[in-house]
């Protein structure tokens, strides 16, 4: 019996046979090379965040939290490589002495910056693609047992590499494309949902980053922007400033360095423009069904297009919309009644987190999918990198 592993929020509960911790890319290699002899698995796992079982296994568990930091930068060039468990955290902490901020960030700072590139982590800001996005290089150990390093000239590559959910190799350096250090002020706002939705444009369009949160039980909304000093715009008669502050990107994009409350959640990116209409049923749904039940709020954000085989934003500008749990409360019936108004609206969920969707379903949504499978096929044929949730991808 191996030892007992969960999730952040304790829903997903496995037992690995057993837990690795490579320090070095030569004890990565080792590590699966000797799995490729004796013919057993290997899946990464970063913060365990993840919602979804895609690092369940019977098998060998890798963690990469040994081998972090920012190892090389360019000031100029505006990239840096890191290691695969350095946390957005300690990511921020390194670049900010070397004088780069990271282009966008998501709320929580816990998560390693190999799971975040792998899954589509994401920040908010309708011309920022997802934390993927920033990748333009690195190196990783293939299910062949070789280091293949990659860069800005292999395009095709790069594209399944953004998102891959661990199925391609496992990362052993990430090269990142940054900014030079920047400043942002931080401000969040009350108001209520129907000032919010007349303003709801002018929001998205003139503001560095925006999103809000909408709060079932009262039906109020709290609105959060970011921009330049002195830039962004921020229009909706009668809401109440609650938070303003100016800072370090890194320092002030991130909302939560620590979290207390834990939670289950389902997250789906929908075209942009049905983004507004989407949320309306959603809301409409909630208020009618679950407003007694259901306390915790809901997030929408937005998210530029990319070409990432596998990302929910390849190939359109996106909203994304978040449903919340607390953990340890049930969840899977209020996610079933809502996922098909999302799924309505073209979603694509989450990988990271709570769904429902089967191979034949996804499939439908992502046009590179045999491309990026057929990669997989190449660089993992013995499927080494696998697990059972995984395989009825494939």
């Amino acid at each position: 019996m191996g030892l007992a592993w969960e999730n952040w929020s304790g829903s997903l509960r496995f037992r690995p046979y057993h837990l690795s911790l490579p320090a070095s890319e030569s004890e990565v290699l080792w590590l699966v090379q000797k799995a490729l002899r004796h013919r057993r698995r290997l899946r990464p796992v970063g913060a365990s965040h993840t919602s979804m079982p895609l690092y369940s296994t019977d098998d060998t568990l890798v963690s990469l939290e040994k081998m972090s930091g920012v190892i090389h930068h360019d000031e100029k060039a505006s990239t840096a490589r890191c290691l695969p468990g350095t946390t957005m955290l300690t990511l921020g902490k390194e670049l900010l002495d070397r004088k780069l901020s990271p282009i966008n960030l998501g709320d929580v700072a816990l998560q390693q910056i190999a799971g975040a590139i792998g899954t589509g982590t994401h920040g908010t800001g309708m011309k920022i693609g997802n934390l993927s996005t920033m990748l333009v290089g690195g190196r990783l150990v293939t299910g062949k047992g070789e280091v293949l390093s990659f860069s800005e000239n292999d395009s095709e590559l790069l594209k399944a590499m953004r998102v891959s959910l661990g199925m391609l190799g496992i990362f052993t350096e990430l090269k990142l494309k940054l900014l030079p250090l920047y400043r942002l002020r931080r401000r969040e706002w009350f108001t209520t949902f129907f000032s919010l939705t007349n303003h709801l444009d002018d929001l998205c369009l003139h503001n560095r980053n925006f999103d809000f949160y909408w709060y079932p039980r009262s039906d109020e909304v709290k609105i959060r922007t970011l921009n330049f000093p002195d830039e962004g715009k921020m229009n909706v008669p009668g809401a109440k400033l609650d938070e303003d502050w100016e800072d370090w990107a890194q320092n002030i994009l991130h909302k939560h360095t620590k979290l207390k409350n834990r939670f289950d959640e389902m997250e789906y990116d929908v075209p942009f423009a049905e983004g507004p209409s989407c949320f309306l049923k959603i809301r409409e749904r909630i208020l009618s069904r679950w407003r007694r039940s259901v306390c915790w709020r809901l997030l929408y954000r937005t998210i530029e297009a990319d070409d990432s085989y596998l990302s929910p934003a390849t190939g359109r500008r996106s909203v994304s919309i978040s449903l919340h749990q607390n953990a340890g409360l049930p969840y899977e019936e209020y996610f079933r009644d809502i996922e098909p108004i999302l799924l309505s609206h073209g979603g694509r969920p989450h990988w990271a987190k709570k769904h429902t969707l089967k191979k034949e379903d996804l499939k439908k949504l992502y046009p590179a999918w045999d491309k990026f499978f057929d990669l997989r096929r190449k660089l993992d044929p013995e499927g080494l990198f696998l697990n059972p949730y995984l395989e009825e991808l494939r």
